[in-house]
């Protein structure tokens, strides 16, 4: 006999529809949902999951995810290392994309363009807002991510450049 989870069930391979939209929204309304989900997506992407990333808020369009500053993301000028920083705005623009996509969609990032505009210190909040695919057709979408430290000043943006299509049968 097989038994699973509910939640890993969400995160198989065999699961249809949008896993991420659906794990979100039975996750993050419970006690300690959304450090679950985080974790979640760190096991499916585990580079991405090295970061220890919190997705604070997730909605079609729209994703908040803070990285808090520890020496395992810091570099020898003891602040955020800039590929905690791209590993972040990567994160941030995918699970927005991704929550957004048709359940019939998929995406991959077929580039990436970061500006680093100051030394990042403290916790760090990133924010996307992106376009909300109406369809799986094939096409291309710029997701801007703006990361900004705790007074507010932005430390960096990245735009990813996704190209949405269809899941494949």
């Amino acid at each position: 006999m097989n038994i699973t989870s509910p939640i890993s069930s969400l995160f198989s391979m065999e699961a249809r529809g949008n896993r991420v939209r659906d794990a979100w929204d039975r996750l993050h309304r419970l006690p300690g949902g959304t450090l679950i989900f985080s974790r979640l997506v760190g096991q499916m992407a585990p580079y991405t999951g090295s970061i220890g990333a919190h997705v604070e808020s997730l909605e079609r369009g729209r994703a908040v995810v803070t990285l808090e500053d520890r020496r395992a993301v810091r570099n020898h000028l003891r602040s955020v290392h800039a590929v905690a920083l791209v590993n972040l705005a990567e994160l941030t623009g995918n699970i927005a994309l991704t929550y957004s996509l048709p359940d019939d969609g998929r995406f991959i990032v077929a580039g990436l363009s970061i500006e680093y505009l100051k030394k990042a210190r403290g916790k760090i909040t990133a924010r996307c807002e992106c376009p909300v695919p109406e369809t799986s057709e094939r096409r291309e979408y710029e997701v801007p991510v703006t990361m900004e430290d705790a007074s507010g000043t932005i430390v960096a943006r990245a735009t990813l450049r996704s190209l949405v299509g269809p899941k494949k049968d």
